[in-house]
């Protein structure tokens, strides 16, 4: 259950793409920060993965990650050349295969390896077609398994990869997109698996060539051509074309923190982790991530690449959660405020919280105005200490 957002420059206020996801998980499953530097590897090398191993890359990318801590996968992230994706839970009339790459452990590898937006489409379809995807997708939940769709970008394009077991289709993003939890592109797609529209049809799932169409094919019911205010599907579809032309990484945290849809989601499911990327064009990108849960209830922290210097763990999987975990105080924290957004806080916390958030946009921002100026001495330094400033705001918030 998650909601992923991507705007392209044509639809932002600065002609940047912003992309942003809120990852929703059960809402004791801890998702860390974490990052994992760029590395080279021998031949013959094996990697292990959640459930399976793969041969190892000669070489990867350093790579930020949104991460659930008991396994290899991610949630969402980006990689130091500015690409970012972010998965969704899909069903199909597929099945579902309990061993294989998690959609999670595909995120991660298309990171680590691709170097472009385009790059990481072509792994993440290569690995899905050699080893498949599958296995159980919650921590000691075998039965919890589903098929996979992506949003990835980068500083100029972004793609929608949607699947069905081994079966696979593209769409190019023209603009502005949003995907949720139903496979959504509609009719061939611009990219398809050879021999998917044949299989369909041979599977009855469609009569003929012209009755494919992936999304309704696959799924096996009526989508509308209309979107729905009421569904976070179309409410994210909603929004985004509402302000197409002005949107900026503050809009898309806005975005994040929507109730009346429920794309910032309380409740055993819930937003346990959210993203928020402004990647500019041969410049500096800023990753913008809360590292706890509910959106609402969280501030999301600048970082940057070369990561090191900023608050990030080494990355899972972990074998046991650890309760000084920051998501984990957070989250004991918060406990009394859930149901409130941040337009109706409560007390002293919402307040202080709205306060240190819009301190860091603000820094930024103005770091940003700077370097147009060309009047910033080191633009990766200033957002390094406002990462760190953030985190440590926010803990001396939690010990009050």
């Amino acid at each position: 259950m998650c909601d992923t957002f991507i705007a392209l420059g044509n639809s932002t206020q600065d002609g940047s793409v912003i992309f942003g996801k809120n990852s929703d998980r059960p809402d004791s499953e801890v998702q860390l920060i974490t990052y994992n530097p760029s590395m080279k590897y021998s031949k013959g090398e094996e990697l292990q993965c959640t459930y399976i191993s793969i041969p190892q890359a000669s070489e990867t990318t350093a790579v930020i990650l949104s991460q659930p801590w008991w396994m290899w996968g991610a949630e969402m992230g980006a990689n130091e050349h500015s690409v970012v994706i972010g998965n969704e839970a899909v069903g199909t009339l597929e099945p579902l295969r309990r061993t294989g790459l998690l959609g999670m452990d595909l995120l991660r590898l298309g990171l680590e390896r691709g170097k472009s937006a385009k790059d990481a489409l072509n792994v993440i379809i290569n690995l899905l077609e050699k080893h498949g995807q599958g296995g159980g997708c919650a921590y000691n939940d075998p039965s919890w398994m589903y098929h996979n769709s992506f949003i990835i970008a980068d500083t100029s394009e972004a793609y929608i990869l949607e699947t069905a077991d081994e079966w696979w289709i593209v769409e190019q993003v023209q603009n502005v997109r949003s995907i949720s939890n139903g496979i959504s592109i509609r009719g061939k797609g611009d990219i398809r698996k050879k021999g998917i529209v044949q299989y369909a049809i041979q599977s009855g799932y469609c009569k003929d060539d012209e009755d494919f169409d992936f999304a309704s094919t696959f799924s096996g019911s009526y989508i509308s051509e209309t979107p729905s205010p009421y569904s976070r599907g179309g409410k994210s579809t909603i929004m985004l074309n509402k302000i197409k032309g002005t949107i900026s990484p503050e809009l898309m945290m806005g975005f994040l923190r929507e109730h009346d849809a429920g794309i910032c989601m309380h409740g055993g499911f819930e937003s346990t982790g959210s993203q928020v990327s402004h990647l500019r064009k041969d410049k500096t990108s800023v990753h913008w991530f809360t590292g706890t849960t509910l959106p609402c209830l969280s501030n999301f922290k600048p970082y940057v690449f070369p990561i090191e210097g900023q608050e990030v763990l080494k990355p899972g999987p972990y074998l046991k959660k650890n309760p000084d975990w920051f998501w984990s105080k957070h989250t004991n924290y918060i406990e009394s405020y859930k149901g409130y957004s941040l337009n109706a806080g409560k007390g002293n916390y919402m307040k202080s919280l709205k306060t240190i958030e819009r301190k860091s946009i603000d820094n930024v921002n103005s770091l940003i105005s700077q370097e147009e100026q060309k009047s910033v001495v080191n633009f990766v330094e200033e957002i390094k200490s406002m990462n760190k400033e953030a985190w440590e705001e926010m803990e001396k918030l939690l010990n009050s």
